[in-house]
């Protein structure tokens, strides 16, 4: 197909696109029955899109967050059976509890980039549920632990088998959505790790009030999720369409706009052959570290809260069922948040403020939490927990989005979220080793650590938004006029900051 030399679209926008632009080069089909020889260049209906985009939402979004709440409940269900004495059912002894978590995240950074990059050659609408599967049977699996060593096995696999999984969800959402309507969707999409957390607490509340003297409720609790997880994925595996041109719910009209959707805006290049050593590319590019640094910052306070929040409001002395219970609507609410930001971020074009904002949630917090007398501040102490939430949940989106906005390679683009993401996670060693069980209940030191990296996290994204307003000004004062990124042919910007033309999304 010939290419159309015009704009394309910023990839901040806030609203869908509703101008026609065209793509600045043309791209491989993928394998459909689309006829995409037709000449002029295709016009967009943009009602039609809209509807289509629409469509989108409703089959896909809800599989997709099904399927992350599942992850994130085989992930983080230890903190709730460790409420029901598992770590004693199971003769662990000192910090073995802390060594079972920390296991998890070895893996989870090894194998993340190579299952990425898999996961891009054999597309992300199999390799997703496979991963699921996969992850559902070790969860399963955990029913059958005896002792520390056949948990802390089972822990290995399951990081491995959720390493890749958020980074491939991101890359097979940019096949479907133009780079202007990702992040509401990256958002909906992520709540559902919040609503895991709720609905854990909920599942836990109701499971551990069953009572057999030759089965744990915390056996129930695992063998239910990683069940519904298995079943799940098998679902999805035939459920989920290999890309937009290629979906069986769509007609061929549908199919065709769809495919020329995702051709006129560079997001993602369509069937892309991945080049690891072009891909590696991304790293000599200084501020490719900043935002490594701020995953990092944030890896702390997001694994403490998914990891620790049981452990946390066990302080306000409820019982074991009401304490699961309790830490239902802090998540709740740390949805809501998150969706509230990332929709204003989209509406205002800006990441980083929202980004400060969130860790800014997160350290005060904390601190908060660990500042006063719980026992006799009980509502303080628990609103210090929705703090918490609030302050985790948004700045995990906000920041893969603006790293992603402002890599338009592809292939580098991916790379990157299969090392940032991880490297969030993997923080978790952190997290785990700081909450040891001699400074529990009130874990002050663990509360006081965390509250440090959420400062040094806005602190981070404050500077690095700092330089890139200096630097969109150097460029522009360089060029002699004002630029902007959708002013420029993606084709051009493809190695990001040396090219002269190129600003950075704040």
């Amino acid at each position: 197909m010939r290419a159309r030399d015009v704009k394309t679209p910023s990839s901040d926008s806030s609203r869908e696109e509703v101008d026609d632009f065209k793509t600045p080069y043309a791209v491989e089909a993928p394998e459909t029955q689309v006829d995409t020889s037709l000449e002029p260049a295709y016009v967009v209906d943009h009602h039609a899109e809209r509807a289509l985009c629409r469509r989108f939402d409703f089959r896909l979004l809800p599989v997709l967050a099904l399927m992350y709440l599942f992850n994130a409940l085989d992930k983080g269900n230890l903190g709730n059976a460790k409420t029901a004495k598992f770590d004693k059912d199971l003769g662990f002894k000192s910090n073995q509890y802390n060594i079972i978590l920390s296991v998890f995240y070895v893996p989870y950074v090894l194998f993340a980039p190579p299952i990425a990059m898999l996961g891009k050659k054999y597309g992300p609408a199999r390799v997703l549920p496979i991963l699921m599967f996969c992850f559902g049977s070790m969860t399963m699996l955990s029913v059958t632990a005896h002792n520390f060593g056949g948990m802390m096995a089972l822990r290995w696999f399951l990081g491995m088998a959720e390493s890749a999984f958020f980074p491939l969800v991101i890359y097979y959402l940019t096949t479907f959505y133009r780079r202007g309507e990702l992040a509401r969707r990256l958002a909906i999409f992520y709540a559902a790790s919040n609503i895991a957390n709720a609905f854990s607490g909920l599942l836990a509340f109701g499971v551990f009030h069953i009572h057999n003297p030759h089965f744990y409720s915390w056996r129930i609790l695992f063998l239910i999720e990683g069940s519904l997880t298995v079943l799940f994925a098998v679902l999805a595996f035939f459920y989920l369409p290999k890309n937009a041109a290629d979906a069986r719910f769509l007609n061929e009209a549908e199919k065709k706009l769809a495919y020329h959707r995702i051709q006129a805006d560079s997001s993602s290049v369509v069937n892309e052959k991945f080049d690891l050593q072009d891909a590696l590319k991304i790293f000599r590019q200084p501020t490719t570290y900043a935002f490594l640094a701020i995953e990092m910052c944030l890896g702390v306070p997001l694994q403490s809260v998914n990891l620790f929040l049981p452990q946390i409001i066990a302080r306000l002395k409820y019982s074991t069922v009401k304490t699961n219970l309790y830490t239902v609507a802090p998540n709740i609410t740390g949805a809501i948040m998150l969706l509230l930001l990332a929709f204003t971020s989209d509406f205002t074009r800006r990441r980083g403020p929202f980004i400060v904002l969130g860790f800014t949630f997160t350290f005060v917090g904390f601190i908060i939490y660990s500042a006063i007398d719980v026992e006799n501040s009980l509502h303080v102490a628990y609103f210090a927990t929705f703090l918490m939430c609030w302050g985790t949940s948004a700045p995990s989106v906000l920041l893969s989005t603006w790293y992603n906005n402002n890599i338009p390679h592809e292939g580098r683009r991916l790379t990157m979220t299969s090392v940032g993401v991880p490297l969030a996670n993997v923080m978790g060693l952190v997290s785990s080793n700081i909450f040891f069980p001699s400074s529990a209940p009130k874990y002050i030191p663990a509360l006081a650590t965390t509250a440090a990296f959420g400062a040094t996290g806005a602190v981070i994204a404050g500077l690095l938004s700092l330089f890139m307003i200096v630097d969109n000004k150097r460029r522009d004062k360089k060029l002699g006029r004002k630029l902007d990124i959708k002013e420029v042919p993606t084709e051009m910007l493809k190695d990001g900051p040396d090219v002269p033309e190129f600003r950075w999304f704040l």
